[in-house]
């Protein structure tokens, strides 16, 4: 028990995962603020703890596929920023650094090769699952430091799903992947449906001035519609269950705040310290959570909340500005 709710029992789902050994893993230039060419790194460690993270997924049931790495391209290990798949379609990446610009056609090459035929290439800067979170019913979008605005409605047209558009504020949490990440989305299970427990921001108004819906025809939270977080808390009508996420509030523009706050009303909340660990670029399947070894606080809450939580340490890769998703591209089919 935890107050006066019962814990949900959480059911995993089984997940499809792509990812990029770090063989030529280096901090070479500098794009984001958490990157410094002067600090060493060690290859083989980035090695030995990507190792760990992909046999972490295997062992908890799920299945994982490499793209070979490529010389010259430190950061092809960060494969979450090379595509975005839902339904077995696949937007693929556009970098805004030329750094980075190579690593998209390897991606779009593995994609096709391996029988996917609905592969669009991007027009717009855009950063994949950087910047794209899927939580079962709706694409969150951010921008503000890598992904280009009008890429959210490409992403729509392409993908074929309602996109809400979110704004980071905080250069260190330059994707929204390492600001926000979905704990069980609205096609996960959980028993009994949960009861906010907690309410993101109480004294929020929930009025969406300041976000962008990239349709704005779509029918979000508060129409018709049960979109993510819209739904009931278990009683009412039967549905999807809620999409359930963490994310840290801090790194959101105000009116992105609210939408959050309406959407996802009984969302975790993380620290500072958690946000800087990059506990926010978490991976779960419903039920288990890998974070980083450091993410202490955050992994409480998820425990409190029915989750069980997995431990790994990414710290050579957070040299380069990545954690566990950073590593990790989903593919839905």
């Amino acid at each position: 028990m935890t107050g006066d709710h019962a814990l949900p029992v959480r059911v995993p789902t089984p997940r499809h995962y792509l990812m990029c050994p770090p063989r030529y893993f280096a901090v070479e230039y500098s794009i984001n603020p958490w990157m410094d060419p002067d600090r060493p790194v060690d290859t083989e460690l980035a090695m030995r703890q990507w190792t760990t993270l992909r046999d972490t997924y295997r062992e908890l049931g799920h299945t994982v596929d490499e793209v070979p790495p490529q010389p010259g391209l430190p950061d092809m290990v960060f494969a979450a920023n090379s595509g975005t798949v839902v339904d077995g379609r696949v937007l693929g990446s556009r970098f805004r650094a030329p750094e980075r610009a190579a690593e998209a056609e390897h991606f779009r090459r593995w994609f096709v090769e391996n029988g996917f035929r609905d592969v669009t290439m991007p027009r717009q800067i855009n950063e994949a699952e950087g910047d794209f979170v899927w939580t079962g019913r709706v694409l969150l979008a951010g921008t503000g430091f890598r992904t280009d605005p009008g890429a959210h409605a490409e992403a729509q047209e392409a993908l074929g799903v309602p996109v809400v558009s979110l704004h980071l504020i905080d250069e260190r949490y330059y994707h929204l992947d390492t600001a926000l990440f979905v704990l069980s989305g609205e096609s996960d299970g959980a028993t009994p449906a949960e009861t906010p427990a907690r309410v993101a921001d109480p004294g929020a108004r929930v009025a969406d001035s300041g976000a962008r819906v990239a349709d704005p025809g779509a029918r979000v939270a508060g129409s018709g519609d049960r979109v993510a977080g819209s739904g009931g808390d278990g009683g009412g009508a039967a549905g999807p269950a809620r999409a359930q996420i963490a994310y840290y509030p801090e790194a959101f523009s105000e009116g992105s705040r609210r939408v959050l706050a309406r959407l996802f009303p009984d969302a975790v909340q993380a620290t500072a310290a958690d946000a800087e660990c990059f506990g926010l670029n978490g991976i779960s399947d419903g039920r288990h959570v890998v974070l980083p070894v450091e993410a202490t606080g955050l992994g409480d809450q998820l425990t409190e909340r029915g989750y069980e939580v997995r431990f790994v340490d990414i710290s050579e890769l957070r040299k380069a500005g990545g954690g566990p998703k950073c590593c990790t591209l989903e593919i839905r089919k």
